[in-house]
């Protein structure tokens, strides 16, 4: 069966040759697996920059678009200044970096959670009531936007890596990270305290683009919002 044959079973159309060519960007990490698989399913092709291969920018050979492979906490940037039409990327860089982009669809996977955490002494801790508080995180946008929506003035030591660390070596009093299922934590004798917010991964469009290759975006929204969410009609 062809791939043309087997994404018309499916309720899909292929990828329309004939059009203005799209640059995507995608993450690098985490999120790349789900969302070459996502693509495989429209009859796109990610393997041109998968793993193995040190290209960064590289032409899909059966649809028109290209892709730029990048490090997550990029895509946004890419997209808003107009390198990149759409990406792929998580909500969570997107609060952080309160990206200009516009964000048509939720993708469904890639799914965390924002949280506030620390050592198991430490729950049911009255934050209100801590004279000065020093918070360890990735994301000090929301992190300071949490606290100050709570009413507290916190100092935020922004770490890129082992943020679990900073509490048990007196670094910090507690830590706001993304957890998935929490392992990390506990391995490091964490708890859970609060959550902050729920993320995934969506795509991303510039604002531009959405006007100048209005049709192929179009297509590609409509095509992702079948497979994303099959209840519409579309089995997977």
């Amino acid at each position: 069966m062809t791939p043309e044959h087997k994404l018309a079973k499916e309720g899909l159309r292929a990828p329309s040759a004939a059009r203005k060519e799209l640059t995507i960007a995608l993450p690098k990490g985490r999120l790349m697996a789900d969302t070459r698989a996502l693509f495989s399913k429209l009859g796109y092709d990610c393997s041109v920059v998968g793993d193995g291969t040190r290209k960064l920018l590289a032409p899909d050979p059966v649809a028109a678009v290209r892709y730029l492979l990048v490090k997550p906490g990029d895509v946004p940037t890419y997209v808003q200044y107009g390198a990149a039409d759409v990406g792929i990327v998580g909500q969570d860089v997107l609060r952080e970096h309160q990206s200009d982009v516009l964000e048509p669809l939720d993708l469904g996977f890639g799914r965390c959670r924002l949280v506030v955490a620390g050592l198991p002494e430490q729950r049911g801790l009255n934050l209100r009531l801590a004279p000065h508080l020093r918070i360890a995180t990735k994301y000090a946008h929301l992190a300071r936007q949490f606290f100050h929506n709570q009413g507290l003035s916190v100092e935020l030591i922004p770490l890129q890596g082992s943020v679990e660390l900073a509490p048990l070596v007196g670094l910090s009093d507690l830590l706001v990270d993304l957890v998935q299922t929490g392992s990390t934590l506990k391995a490091n004798g964490l708890v859970e305290l609060e959550e902050i917010a729920r993320f995934e991964a969506a795509l991303i469009v510039n604002r531009a683009s959405q006007w100048t290759k209005q049709a192929p975006i179009s297509e590609l929204t409509e095509r992702l919002a079948q497979v994303v969410n099959p209840d519409n009609g579309v089995e997977e």
